[in-house]
Parts: C-alpha cells; sequence; structure tokens
C-alpha cells in the first residue's frame, strides 16, 4: 500500500488544513470494537461527518485487542467482563511501522489503514504494537482499552501521541494535532521536541476536554512518566519549565492546556465549568466552547424521519410501535420479558457510572414501586450500560438493579451496550431518562440521538440539555438543585421532582393526552437538528479551533 493518505475528494478551502484527530476511542460500527462510551461516539460521528463535509481531516486511534469488554453475566446472572481477541479482516496494513522508546525499548508500532469506502469515514489509521516484532511485554500494550495498570496506561498515551506523530510524518505530514482529553498528550512533546519550543510547537496542537470529572483528568507521578519516555527526547527540566509541574505529580489537562494553541469544553455549561476549573493556573490558552452533537445520518430511522418530513401522523405513530417491538424482542431474548408496545417505556442507557445516576429513579423505592404497580398507566423500564470492569461499585450497582428486574416482569437491564443495542434502545423508547448530577455531565449525546428518533428527553438540566430543551415542549426539564447541598440532599431533591414530573404530566399525558404527546414527539425530532448534527460540530472545530492564528 502507498506511503500517503489520499482523500476520496477534494476539501473545500475553509477545510483545507490538513488535521489529525487523536482519540483512545472511536466508535465507528458494530463491527469495530475500538470504544467504550461517549467519547468514542462522539468521535465516530465526527469522523463520519467530516467525511460528508469533505474535510481534510484523517483519524488516528488504537487498535485494541479485546477491545473495551464483552459484557456477559454468569450462571447467577451477575455481570462478567470477558476479554476476548478480536479480529478485523477490513483493516489494511499500511506498511508503516515507526518505532517509539517507551522505557528505554524500541516498540514497534504498525498503523492499519480504515478505507473511507467501508464505513464512510475520512480516512483513519488504527495503532498498535500487537505484532511479531515486539516482545510479549509491547505487545501487551493493545490488550484493552483503559488498561488499569498505570505503567500500561502510560503507555498507551506514548503510542498514540508519538507513535500517531511519527506515523503522520511518513504519510507527509499534518498542519495540526486536535487531541481529545489529554490521552495524546505524548504528541505535544515530541512537538516540542521538533520544534525547540512551545511557542512553535503550540502552533501545531488544539485540545479538547471532554469531563470535569477528576477521574477523565489523569494525574501521574512525573517520574514514571519520565522514566517510561512520556515526555519523548525532552529533559525533565525541561518539561517542568514548559509545563509549570515542579512537584511530583503531573496534570495532563493542564499541561495540554500551557501546550495548546486553543482549547474547548464540549458544551456552553462545560466551557463555562471548565475556564473556572483552570482559572487559577496560569499560561493555559483560551478554552472556548463547542458543543458535542451527532451523526443523525447515521443515527435517525429513515422511516421515522420521512414521516416527519411528510407530517405523516399515522405513520410515524405506527414506526414508533414497530421499532418498539424491536427493542422488546432484544428484551424477550436477553430477560425473558414480554413487554406491549402500547405500554409507557422508560429507558436509562450511557456508561454506568456514579454521577451519572442510573439509579435515581429507585431512590424514594416505595415511591418506585407504587409507579411500578399502577394499573391504570402501566409503565416498563430498560436500563443498559457498560461499567469500567474493573469499579466494583458499577458492577454491584448493575447487578442490584439486574436482580430487581427478575422480579419485576416489567424491569429489564440489558448487557452489551454498543453501537447495536444502543441505536435499538435510543428508537424504541418513550422517554430517554438522563439524570446526571448537575454540572458533572460535560455534555451527554444519548439524548441527542434519542430524540432524533421520537424519544422526549427527562433530565437534570446538565451539559448540552440547557442548549436545547424547551421544557414542557420538546423535553421535561427536573428543577434545578442547589449545588451547594450536599451530594445526598442533591439526590433527594432529584427524584422528588423526578417521581412528581412522571406521576403527574408525564405518564398521564402518555395515556390521555395522545396528541400533545405526538406533538412533543415531533417537537423533539425537529429541535434536534440541524443544531445537534455532527456536520455542524464538525464545522464548527475548523472555524474555531483550526483556522483560527496562535493566541
Amino acid at each position: 500500500m502507498e506511503k500517503t493518505f489520499n482523500l476520496p475528494y477534494e476539501p473545500p478551502v475553509k477545510y483545507a488544513k490538513k488535521v489529525a484527530y487523536m482519540s483512545m476511542e472511536f466508535a465507528i460500527d458494530q463491527a469495530l470494537k475500538t470504544y467504550s462510551g461517549g467519547l468514542g461516539y462522539l468521535a465516530g460521528s465526527h469522523m463520519r461527518s467530516a467525511y460528508q463535509l469533505k474535510q481534510n481531516l484523517v483519524g488516528i486511534g488504537m487498535l485494541w485487542r479485546c477491545g473495551y469488554y464483552d459484557q456477559e453475566r454468569d450462571g447467577h446472572g451477575n455481570m462478567v467482563a470477558q476479554f476476548r481477541r478480536k479480529y478485523y479482516t477490513f483493516l489494511k496494513d499500511t506498511g508503516i511501522v515507526v518505532d517509539v522508546i517507551i522505557k528505554d525499548t524500541i516498540v514497534k508500532v504498525k498503523a492499519l489503514y480504515l478505507d473511507p469506502s467501508i464505513f464512510g469515514t475520512v480516512p483513519m489509521y488504527f495503532l498498535t504494537t500487537d505484532f511479531v516484532a515486539n516482545d510479549g511485554l509491547s505487545r501487551s500494550i493493545m490488550d484493552q482499552l483503559y488498561h488499569p495498570n498505570d505503567a500500561t496506561r502510560v503507555a498507551q498515551s506514548i503510542v498514540l501521541g508519538i507513535g500517531g506523530a511519527k506515523v503522520m510524518e511518513e504519510l507527509g505530514g499534518v498542519d495540526l494535532y486536535h487531541i481529545n482529553e489529554a490521552h495524546a498528550l505524548p504528541v505535544a512533546f515530541h512537538l516540542l521536541s521538533k520544534y525547540g519550543s512551545v511557542a512553535e510547537s503550540k502552533k501545531h496542537l488544539v485540545f479538547t476536554t471532554h469531563t470535569p470529572e477528576m477521574a477523565g483528568n489523569s494525574v501521574m507521578h512525573i517520574q514514571l512518566l519520565n522514566e517510561m519516555g512520556f515526555f519523548g527526547t525532552n529533559s525533565l527540566e525541561k518539561v517542568r519549565e514548559v509545563t509549570g509541574m515542579h512537584g511530583d505529580h503531573f496534570e495532563y489537562t493542564p499541561a495540554a492546556l500551557r501546550m495548546s494553541n486553543l482549547s474547548n469544553g464540549v458544551s456552553k455549561l462545560h466551557g463555562e465549568v471548565a475556564r473556572d476549573m483552570w482559572q487559577n493556573y496560569a499560561g493555559i490558552c483560551m478554552i472556548k466552547s463547542i458543543t458535542n452533537a451527532q451523526d443523525e445520518k447515521y443515527w435517525t430511522d429513515p422511516i421515522l424521519k420521512k414521516a416527519l418530513e411528510d407530517n405523516d401522523d399515522e405513520t410515524l405513530i405506527s414506526r414508533k410501535k414497530e421499532l418498539k417491538k424491536t427493542l422488546f424482542r432484544v428484551v424477550a431474548d436477553q430477560e425473558g420479558d414480554l413487554f406491549d408496545e402500547n405500554k409507557f417505556t422508560i429507558v436509562w442507557a450511557r456508561r454506568f457510572a456514579g454521577y451519572k445516576r442510573p439509579d435515581l429513579i429507585l431512590r424514594d423505592y416505595d415511591r418506585f414501586v407504587k409507579l411500578l404497580q399502577n394499573t391504570k398507566y402501566p409503565v416498563q423500564i430498560i436500563w443498559a450500560g457498560k461499567p469500567y470492569p474493573f469499579d466494583q461499585s458499577g458492577i454491584n450497582q448493575f447487578n442490584f438493579m439486574t436482580n430487581l428486574s427478575y422480579k419485576n416482569p416489567n424491569i429489564s437491564v440489558l448487557t452489551g451496550y454498543e453501537l447495536g443495542i444502543s441505536a435499538t434502545l435510543k428508537k424504541g423508547a418513550d422517554i430517554w431518562l438522563n439524570t446526571p448530577r448537575r454540572p458533572q455531565e460535560a455534555s451527554g449525546t444519548s439524548g441527542m440521538t434519542a430524540a432524533m428518533n421520537g424519544a422526549i428527553n427527562v433530565s437534570t438540566n446538565d451539559g448540552w440539555i440547557p442548549e436545547y430543551a424547551v421544557d414542557k415542549e420538546n423535553a421535561f426539564i427536573i428543577p434545578e438543585a442547589d449545588t451547594s447541598m450536599s451530594f445526598d440532599d442533591q439526590d433527594n431533591h432529584d427524584n422528588y421532582y423526578l417521581m412528581t414530573l412522571l406521576e403527574n404530566e408525564i405518564i398521564p399525558m402518555y395515556y390521555e393526552q395522545p396528541e400533545q404527546w405526538l406533538q412533543m414527539m415531533k417537537n423533539s425530532m425537529l429541535s434536534v437538528t440541524p443544531m445537534f448534527d455532527s456536520k455542524r460540530m464538525a464545522d464548527e472545530y475548523y472555524e474555531k479551533l483550526y483556522n483560527q492564528d496562535v493566541i
């Protein structure tokens, strides 16, 4: 294969700058398991929309040997994380192999190519160390996404950041690197070595922070990073000078903010939160706001979309019921529950994480049971999502809800939350329940794709929601809790108002005011595009980050 990347189109002038988009995860297709959750879904949509807009952009990712993990159950019904080797015959060997130094060892990094014609993305390169030129330890770097071992995660960052940059140089180079989270931060030090100064190297780097959660803003011991080769050929003294990290601990995010030309948060609210989080750190770049979005073409059911465009209410209603039936066949297959397409269906589905509060609706358990037992207004509830495979608290929570579902025929908890089931859930939901503790959700994107398919968001006013929702017109908003209260009090507040909304407004409307419910469905679909279609987002990245002069 020729060692260059060729776009299958001529980019428009405004997209002429050549950009390499680096991410640890990409959710491109169900067949390619290189993602865990929201970041991957976002990156996948970005790659598809960049292709649709004919942008001069390529994706750089990692070819995980076992993906994230396969979510299954043991003989007692409890969640099990299985790590199985994956094989992808549609990825092509580029013939490009570059060297990176990891803990004084030369590690070979191979680049595999995903052609735009396969899944409708820009050209993409997936990096791997898992081949015969490397020893067993070097090959194990690619075992799984977000490895629990610190040293392995550092090695993964080196492969993505430095290895990815070297692959791009083999392909003729790029004008700009875009790193998502600080996972690929070693590219900044590679650029520093190449150009000799931060002032020059930052012209070639932009940065997106995707979360205000500290778990997503890595901190490592600076000596470990130095020993592993995270800083490339730069001395520790030079690193301390350019990053301002003079203690034992190295903070990835402020380092990225100091070494980038520009950065952004992923919603208007998150931009404000990020600026507040890092305001006391000297020398950081400007943090803008570019709200996340999803690829409408990929996610929206075409029959639903056409029915909406034609104002064909009959088809809209009947198609929604068919999509519910499709979802319920998955429920029956996995859980043995027979759900009814005529009954009100709540779906909560996303990454299982504490701040996202999958169990918020259960907090007043007696009230929850009364909701389930209401024969006048029957309710069906589906949960799905993957906890981090080494987060025992999250796994225990998932198992608790699974065991609860075995005692209630109108509750189901699904495994295997990946692109395929995600789409099925969004198309089959009546409401999409979104319950993060405000303001901890940077953006969230699952509600966007649910809205594209006629699911009405019921949500805390967090992330992207303030930019979209008009309460009781296209969504239902849980009144904001005072964030100065304890988490316990905030959770009690949000549970009370969620249940009140469900009992007094949402469920009665579904059963007693079908015309009003239909109008909210339509409003939900009409107002989510084009603002939350990822073509808008991909265009904004060129306008607000890529094409800007050094600040």
